[in-house]
C-alpha cells in the first residue's frame, strides 16, 4: 500500500462524521425541546447540501484540482466543528454549521472517490476504493458511538450533547494536515463537465431511475441512524446501551458487509438484489415492534444496507463509462434524500406510529429491490 493513499483514507474516515447527525438529533432534541420534525433538521441540512454543491463540486474539482477541494472541504468542516465544540450556540447557529459541514462533506464525496485512483499503485484503486467505503463506515459507527459515549465520560460529559464536537474538530484538523502534505500528479479529464451535460442525462429512464434509487437509499439510512437510538430506548434500554445496540450496531455492520464485498467477487446486480432483499427483511424485523426481532433486524438491514451505493453505482456508470464524472455528480446530488425522507419517518413518530413508521424506509427497499430485478445494457463484476 503507497504511503499516499493514507491521507485519503483518513478523508474517507471523517466522512462519517457527517452520519453522527442523525443520532446527534435525539440529543439536540431534548436540548432545545424540539419535536421529531425539527430536530431532524440536523442531518437534512447535511444532506441537502448534496443536492446543491454536487455537480457545481465536480465542475470545480476539474479546475482547482481534486486535492485543492479535499483542503477546501476539509477547511468547511473544521470551521463547521469549531463552533459548536469550543461555543454554545443556539439552533439557528448549529444548523448553520451543520450546513457547512455538509457542503464540506459534499466536496469530500464528489473528490474523494476520483483521487484515490491518482494515490493507487495500478490494479489496486477498485480494492482500495472498497477498503476505503469500509473505512468510512468505521467513521460512520465510530461517529455513532461517540454520540452517546461523551454522555458518560468525565471530561466531555459536562459539555452535555457538544461534547463529540471537539473530538471531530481535531479529526478534521488533523486529516486537513495529511492532505495539505500530500503530494500527488492528478490525472484531469480533456472537457471538464458542464451542469447542463450533467443534467441532460436525467432524461435516460436509466439514469433517472439509478438517481432516485440512490435518492431513497440514502434516506434510508438516514433514517436508521437518527430513529433507532430512540426506538431502542422504548424497549427500556439505557442511553448509551440504545446507542450502541442501535446507530453503533447498525453501522458496524454496514461496514463489515462492505468490507465482505470487497474481498469477494460477485456480479454487481446479483449483489445489489442479495441486498435489497436483507433490506426488506430486516426492516420488517424492525416493523413487528418485537425487541428481539428488532435487535435481528439492525443487524440483517445493516447487511443490506452496505452495499447498495457501491453496486448501484457501478451498474450504472457501465451504461456509459464515458461519462462517470458527470453520473459521479448526479449520484453524489442523489445524497440529498437523507435530508427529505427522515422527514417524513419523523412525521409519523410524531403521529406516534412507533415501529410502523420504519414502513417509510421499507418503502424504499422495495423500489430498490424492484430496481435490482430491471436488466441492464452490460453484466458487471462487483
Amino acid at each position: 500500500m503507497k504511503k499516499q493513499t493514507l491521507p485519503i483514507f483518513l478523508t474517507f474516515l471523517v466522512m462519517g462524521v457527517a452520519d453522527a447527525m442523525g443520532p446527534m438529533s435525539d440529543a439536540v432534541k431534548k436540548q432545545f425541546a424540539l419535536d421529531n420534525v425539527i430536530s431532524t433538521l440536523l442531518p437534512f441540512f447535511v444532506f441537502i447540501a448534496f443536492a446543491v454543491f454536487s455537480v457545481p463540486g465536480g465542475i470545480l474539482a476539474a479546475r482547482i484540482g481534486k486535492k485543492n477541494l479535499l483542503l477546501a472541504g476539509l477547511g468547511m468542516n473544521v470551521i463547521a466543528m469549531l463552533v459548536p465544540a469550543f461555543f454554545n450556540p443556539g439552533f439557528t447557529l448549529l444548523l448553520a454549521c451543520i450546513f457547512i459541514l455538509g457542503i464540506g462533506t459534499t466536496f469530500l464525496q464528489v473528490a474523494g472517490n476520483p483521487i484515490m485512483r491518482d494515490v493507487s499503485s495500478e490494479g489496486q484503486y477498485s480494492r482500495n476504493l472498497a477498503l476505503a467505503q469500509g473505512i468510512k463506515g468505521v467513521g460512520s459507527s465510530g461517529s455513532a458511538y461517540l454520540v452517546g459515549l461523551v454522555m458518560i465520560l468525565p471530561l466531555f460529559a459536562s459539555m452535555g450533547w457538544r461534547g463529540a464536537f471537539p473530538v471531530f474538530f481535531a479529526f478534521m484538523a488533523l486529516t486537513f494536515v495529511a492532505v495539505a502534505s500530500l503530494k500527488i500528479k492528478e490525472t484531469k479529464s480533456e472537457e471538464p463537465p458542464s451542469i447542463a451535460s450533467s443534467l441532460s442525462l436525467l432524461k435516460e429512464p436509466v439514469f433517472a431511475l439509478a438517481v432516485l434509487g440512490i435518492f431513497l437509499y440514502v434516506g434510508a439510512e438516514v433514517c436508521m441512524g437518527r430513529f433507532l437510538k430512540p426506538t431502542l430506548e422504548k424497549f427500556n434500554f439505557s442511553t448509551d446501551n440504545a446507542a450502541l445496540l442501535g446507530p453503533t450496531l447498525f453501522f458496524a455492520s454496514l461496514t463489515i458487509g462492505r468490507l465482505i464485498a470487497g474481498s469477494i467477487n460477485v456480479k454487481a446486480r446479483t449483489f445489489l438484489r442479495i441486498s435489497a432483499v436483507l433490506g426488506v427483511l430486516g426492516l420488517v424485523f424492525i416493523i413487528t415492534g418485537v425487541k428481539e426481532l428488532t435487535l435481528l433486524g439492525i443487524v440483517v438491514a445493516g447487511f443490506g444496507f452496505a452495499n447498495i451505493w457501491p453496486m448501484l453505482f457501478s451498474i450504472t456508470v457501465e451504461e456509459k463509462p464515458e461519462r462517470a464524472s458527470e453520473l459521479s455528480g448526479l449520484m453524489c446530488m442523489a445524497i440529498s434524500g437523507g435530508a427529505i425522507v427522515p422527514l417524513i419517518m419523523g412525521r409519523m413518530l410524531d403521529f406516534d406510529m412507533g415501529a410502523m413508521a420504519y414502513i417509510v424506509p421499507a418503502v424504499c427497499f422495495v423500489y430498490l429491490l424492484l430496481l435490482s430485478l430491471k436488466g441492464g445494457k452490460k453484466a458487471v463484476a462487483a
